[in-house]
């Protein structure tokens, strides 16, 4: 119920917002603590992924239990039947399949059978989404009001952002993932110039980087740890390191993992260069906290304009408004 004799705002009673309001900041706080205590350890998944990694590596298996055996296989028949429609529809090529796996693993997926689903994704979502909507528009009349244009461009935005969804969900995530670690790589650098002049070995010291940074930075982490378990079982230790630059779509990485490879084909002393590569690359973050701090301004322009400068004249002129309101309406 609302007070006809209380104060306005915006023609609603001023204490049922003011409630509302306050409703809504104490449901963000509960949320906020709430997050706050439930902080879990974001290694715990990788660390044990990894562990399981290693030991069908070193045995030569896909799966350890006969549960996860099963499940594999059927995934496994999933997968192939995929590519069975798609090759006798001919449009499954192999440059396009190794170009997906590769995005697969550079957004931390390590399931390369999912290239395969991505693809076909493409083929069934446009049907699914895009045929929904043309149905409910032309066949059902779900918007008799809007003129062909209106319903054409509908039907076309449906199919196309069905079928790109998929790209652009593992866009996203190679985006975030390759943010993170571009912050950590720095700080990575230095800790393996301080174990390579402890006398550590390369894959020991890829295995005591990853510990150390597993909680700060996980996805560098999670890259490191991998790359010091194919050191420690391929036969070429190039291999390894060239594993690392296709996981990560970062010319950082390429650089440590070329810094790598010729120090390990010619002796040449890394310590001193991962220095001059952790020197270079905490530059080019400085820079980039730079740049960022010279478009604050410009982008702040427009929720300035937007949200604070209207909620600071509701502040200022809605007390005043309400009691000019309060007076007009007794006289």
């Amino acid at each position: 119920m609302t007070n006809p004799g209380g104060p306005q705002l915006l023609g609603m009673d001023a204490v049922w917002v003011a409630t509302f309001l306050s409703v809504v900041a104490c449901m963000a706080v509960i949320i906020a603590i709430y997050s706050a205590a439930t902080v879990r350890d974001p290694m715990g998944k990788r660390v044990k992924a990894l562990n399981e990694r290693r030991e069908q590596l070193k045995a030569g298996i896909t799966a350890t239990t006969s549960k996860k055996r099963a499940k594999l296989v059927r995934k496994t028949e999933t997968t192939d039947r995929m590519r069975q429609l798609l090759s006798k529809l001919q449009v499954l090529q192999e440059d396009q399949v190794k170009a997906i796996q590769q995005r697969l693993a550079q957004a931390g997926i390590r399931r390369k059978e999912l290239a395969v689903t991505v693809i076909f994704s493409r083929m069934v979502l446009p049907i699914i989404f895009g045929g929904g909507v043309g149905l409910w528009i032309y066949v059902l009349g779900g918007v008799p009001d809007w003129s062909a244009m209106k319903k054409f461009g509908a039907f076309a935005a449906a199919t196309i952002l069905s079928y790109k969804a998929a790209d652009l969900y593992l866009t996203n995530l190679v985006t975030k993932r390759t943010d993170a670690i571009r912050k950590g790589l720095p700080d990575a650098l230095d800790l393996l110039v301080i174990c390579a002049e402890a006398g550590l070995t390369v894959d020991t010291a890829f295995n005591r980087v990853a510990k150390e940074l597993g909680r700060g930075y996980p996805e560098l982490g999670d890259e490191f740890a991998l790359t010091a378990i194919e050191l420690g079982f391929l036969t070429e230790r190039r291999t390894a390191f060239e594993n690392l630059a296709y996981r990560v779509n970062l010319d950082s990485i390429r650089g440590v993992v070329t810094t790598m490879i010729q120090t390990e084909k010619y002796g040449t002393p890394l310590a001193s260069a991962l220095r001059v590569l952790s020197a270079e690359f905490r530059n080019d973050r400085m820079m980039r906290a730079e740049e960022k701090a010279a478009r604050l301004p410009a982008i702040m322009t427009v929720p300035l304009i937007l949200f604070i400068l209207p909620t600071l004249f509701i502040v200022i002129i809605g007390p005043a408004a309400c009691r000019l309101g309060d007076a007009f309406s007794k006289q």
